[in-house]
């Protein structure tokens, strides 16, 4: 049954991850999402829906996992922070060139290198421009909330399975270890074998001899199959493209000034748009969901509406790209961020936003 809880965002996505029927989970601690396999380790779900959770000895080990269980049809899922999502990156692409579904968790710390562990959203580039070798992409989800951690869970695996592909949800520090109360879903029942076997038996290998053999890899010598292979990855692209963008807009119908900002960045510009509204400022908000697919249609329309535009990240300057090749230079769009794991404020973003957009 559904049952509300004050939860960390690291903890609901482990605790929905078990009502999702997720068959395995290997991971490796790594601050600050340490609380997804700690959580996993003392529910013990192997007890309660016979889910395997998994101390990898690395992080390598753990995304090579998941594309074994995901091979077999089965819900695989790992989650990490910035440098251990590097590590996986190899195995990520592997993944999506063997058209394979999973749910893969990055809580983003602050970087390059070992960095701190305070949060940032300095892995944007690395999350939707592909981040592995070869033309690829994740489906990407950013939620704002801990109530969203917790119901990305079902809609990354619902994703992943529909196109087969892995799914990143990509979150930082800030939602990871903050505590908000959450809704969480009725427990689904882990797929039988023959349950797997109808709905995925066309693809995923069974070990049951009696049955067509299966070979999932993504190694093709021959590049006229290769090319062939890569153009139907493609194709599929263009459909996630065309059926899966999903953006949040607030306060836009009437905004002089437009914010684009994503998960913690999202929630203090909401803020912002208060503070300006005290000093007679009207500042709307696109909030991307999906980063990719993302939201360039959305934004392109609004930039007909309104004097100019501010990307807020936690980065140095990442999605600001992306919102700029959407806007394709109808009106001025500049960048404000912090980053190394400082977080912005809303009236740093409001005094931001006057400094750059209206009076620059």
């Amino acid at each position: 049954m559904e049952e509300v809880k004050l939860m960390k965002g690291n903890e609901a996505i482990a605790e929905a991850s078990i009502r999702e029927g997720v068959d395995a989970y290997f991971g490796y601690p790594i601050t600050p999402q340490s609380e997804v396999i700690e959580y996993l380790m003392l529910e013990e779900p192997y007890k309660r829906t016979g889910m395997a959770v998994l101390q990898a000895e690395s992080e390598i080990a753990a995304i090579n996992m998941v594309y074994g269980a995901a091979a077999c049809g089965k819900k695989a899922m790992t989650s990490s922070s910035s440098p251990g999502i590097s590590l996986k990156q190899e195995g990520l692409s592997y993944i999506a060139g063997s058209e394979l579904p999973c749910v893969v968790v990055n809580v983003v710390r602050g970087g390059p290198g070992l960095g701190t562990i305070q949060p940032s959203q300095a892995d944007y580039f690395q999350t939707v421009k592909g981040g592995g070798h070869g033309d690829y992409r994740l489906i990407v989800l950013a939620p704002a909330s801990v109530q969203e951690m917790s119901d990305f869970v079902e809609d990354g695996f619902n994703l992943a399975f529909k196109y087969r592909n892995p799914v990143m949800i990509l979150s930082d520090g800030l939602i990871g270890q903050m505590m908000e109360k959450v809704k969480l879903k009725a427990q689904k029942p882990r797929l039988t074998e023959n349950e797997i076997r109808e709905r995925y038996g066309d693809w995923a290998t069974l070990g049951n001899k009696s049955e067509n053999r299966k070979i999932i890899t993504s190694l093709e010598l021959k590049p006229e199959r290769q090319e062939k292979h890569n153009d139907k990855l493609q194709a599929k692209y263009r459909e996630v493209e065309k059926n899966e963008v999903r953006y949040e807009k607030i306060n836009c119908e009437n905004a002089d000034y437009l914010l684009v900002a994503y998960g913690s960045s999202a929630r203090i510009c909401q803020k912002t748009i208060q503070l300006g509204k005290e000093k007679g400022l009207n500042i709307g908000l696109i909030r991307p969901i999906t980063l990719w697919p993302f939201p360039s249609k959305a934004i392109y329309e609004a930039a007909d509406k309104v004097k100019g535009i501010l990307a807020v990240e936690l980065s140095a300057g990442q999605m600001v790209e992306d919102v700029r090749l959407a806007v394709n230079g109808k009106v001025k769009v500049e960048h404000f961020g912090r980053y190394g794991g400082m977080i912005h404020s809303p009236d740093e973003v409001l005094s931001a936003l006057e400094q750059k957009i209206i009076g620059g």
